[in-house]
């Protein structure tokens, strides 16, 4: 990695809150597998949604399992967005939770980096750590590596508060690049991507 690349994620590291990262505490041993989504329904409800289940899918979800656990809610939505250097997205989705809660949202959000291109996606987004449904409303901050391709999958993590957003992207377009953003979630649309 070069000396000016890396001296520019360390400052944007910094714009990320220290408490960003903190795990809440796990809920009770007895309920924790009927609180939570299992691997096999997360696949089952993504490749419904998707329209297929291909092998990219699968790995970008046991992936998300290996490094997270399980999900206790998802979100089902689309996104567009473009980017040269600065970057918004929008999208649209409805969020289901492990207590039957469901909850129609909207999300918006800027990048800054070395990104490029333009993309339309779906997105089925693996939420973690949700304590409550209007939990989700705030900014989820992140370091965020792309490649979409034709009809490629893409995933990355945003956290805050414990509470880990996990997006999976089917998308049509073409998108490269390394940013810092964040995405925020609200309960009504917004062209403002800040």
């Amino acid at each position: 990695m070069n000396r000016p690349f890396a001296i520019w994620l360390l400052i944007c590291a910094l714009f990320v809150p220290y408490n960003t990262y903190a795990a809440p505490a796990d809920p009770p041993a007895q309920n924790k597998d009927e609180a939570t989504y299992d691997q096999t329904t997360i696949i089952t409800r993504a490749s419904a949604f998707f329209g297929n289940a291909s092998e990219g899918l699968a790995k970008a979800v046991e992936e998300a399992f290996r490094d997270n656990g399980r999900p206790n809610a998802y979100i089902e939505g689309e996104e567009i967005g473009g980017a040269l250097s600065i970057g918004v997205c929008y999208g649209d989705g409805t969020l289901t939770n492990r207590n039957g809660d469901t909850r129609r949202l909207y999300w918006q959000g800027p990048s800054l980096g070395f990104d490029a291109g333009l993309n339309a996606a779906k997105v089925f987004v693996l939420v973690y750590h949700l304590p409550q449904t209007d939990d989700i409303f705030q900014r989820f901050p992140g370091v965020q590596g792309s490649f979409y391709y034709f009809a490629g999958i893409g995933v990355n993590y945003l956290t805050i508060n414990g509470i880990i957003v996990a997006p999976i992207h089917l998308g049509m377009g073409m998108r490269t690049g390394a940013s810092v953003g964040y995405m925020h979630i609200t309960e009504t649309p917004s062209w403002n991507p800040f």
